[in-house]
């Protein structure tokens, strides 16, 4: 046997017994006479005192120890409140090396993300021992473990779809494996198991779900890492639209709600239809923590002598630019004529005193004047930007693309 217990076990309730921990030496210190170990384990950490130097013979950091003794109550000057093993200590009568650990390690592994990415990947098995990266991937196994117990008190069958497979692809590149047996011949990874969870609903599985990896031959995003992730996937026979969306939504908000003590957003969350996010946010994945809307103005210029805007598409945006310089409106357009927009220009008026400031004023009458306020609802103070392109999809994109450099 290794252990009895693991190191963030030990308590009030295992003072004077004799127990036996296994695990990794984070720090050993010196006190003259007496030695100190902070043994760790998945779990935590637990001090072990050893008074017989011959122990520790062979033994510095990251050396793996199985050590065998009597639990103590520590005096009240040497607690330490910052672990949960602070109000006792291992007493050390026996040692065994499992896993000697060379003199120099190449960083702290408490400090390990202090380090190049180089280094932290070329020792991936010290870098993981940081306690932050520790967390991070027991939290990972909790949240599926959550998941996967929801879903299956919603009665889903937990499938596992084949990972070599034909070329299906949904919006990136494919990572091609050759065939052994089958020379000049490739199968591909799938990007999601999208043709294979409708397989098994026609084959009669009512309800199935997978943490399914999807592979994709794709630069790194924001939210996902390159050439992989995993994602929750699962598919539903004989269901409406909105079943579907109240199943997801009871998972997700349950698993955040479990993991977070940040406010969670209540259920039941808004449901925003793809026509209404691209014309209000100009996005299908719209940051809702930005406040301006963008308005359809089409209409209302059909009939306003402005040859740049008749017959296509315009959206409007109202924001509060009160106090930016004219650099920040000449900044503005630089972003809205820059390659990762595309537009050609960039319209606005300004409402100040009961009066439209800008050079488009010119081209409204009054009445069209007092109709802008009635549709966008711009306040004193406050700038009208318009966003036109020649087709309506570009000119939501490009419109989302200006909503997001207003608010920042």
């Amino acid at each position: 046997m290794y252990r009895t217990q693991f190191c963030n076990d030990i308590c009030d309730k295992h003072i004077d017994s004799t127990v036996q921990l296994a695990g990794w030496v984070d720090v050993v210190r010196d006190h003259g006479g007496v030695k100190f170990i902070d043994l760790r384990d998945y779990t935590g950490v637990a001090q072990v005192v050893v008074h017989d130097e011959e122990l520790l013979k062979n033994v510095n950091r990251e050396t793996v120890i199985s050590v065998s003794g009597i639990v103590r109550k520590r005096d009240p000057e040497t607690v330490n409140e910052k672990i949960d093993t602070g109000y006792v200590e291992l007493v050390a009568d026996s040692l065994q090396v499992l896993g000697k650990s060379r003199n120099m390690i190449p960083f702290e592994v408490k400090n390990s993300h202090q380090s190049k990415d180089e280094l932290r990947l070329k020792y991936r098995y010290l870098d993981l021992r940081n306690p932050r990266n520790h967390e991070k991937l027991v939290m990972r196994s909790k949240i599926i473990g959550h998941m996967r117990k929801k879903m299956e008190e919603k009665n889903f069958l937990d499938m596992q779809t084949p990972i070599l497979t034909a070329s299906s692809p949904e919006g990136a590149r494919d990572f091609l494996v050759p065939s052994r047996k089958h020379p000049g011949k490739f199968y591909a990874l799938p990007q999601a198991p999208q043709q294979f969870k409708q397989l098994l609903m026609v084959s009669g599985f009512d309800r199935y779900y997978q943490i399914a990896p999807c592979f994709r031959d794709e630069d790194a995003r924001a939210d996902r890492s390159p050439g992989e992730f995993y994602q929750l996937d699962f598919e539903m026979a004989f269901a409406t639209q909105e079943e579907v969306l109240d199943i997801c939504e009871d998972v997700m908000y349950d698993t955040f709600a479990a993991f977070t003590d940040k406010r969670i957003t209540p259920k039941p969350f808004r449901r925003i239809t793809y026509a209404e996010s691209m014309m209000k946010y100009g996005s299908d994945k719209p940051d809702l923590r930005n406040p301006l809307i963008i308005c359809d103005l089409t209409e209302f210029f059909a009939d306003v002598e402005f040859p740049a805007f008749r017959g296509k598409p315009v959206r409007g945006i109202v924001a509060d630019c009160q106090g930016k310089s004219k650099k920040f409106f000449e900044d503005s357009l630089k972003f809205a004529t820059s390659a990762e927009v595309g537009l050609g220009g960039l319209g606005y008026i300004t409402l100040r005193d009961g009066e439209f400031l800008g050079p488009i004023a010119k081209f409204l009458s009054d009445a069209k004047k007092a109709e802008v306020i009635e549709i966008t609802g711009v306040k004193e103070g406050e700038t009208l930007f318009f966003i036109c392109d020649d087709k309506k999809d570009d000119t939501e994109k490009k419109a989302g693309h200006i909503r997001t450099w207003l608010a920042g």
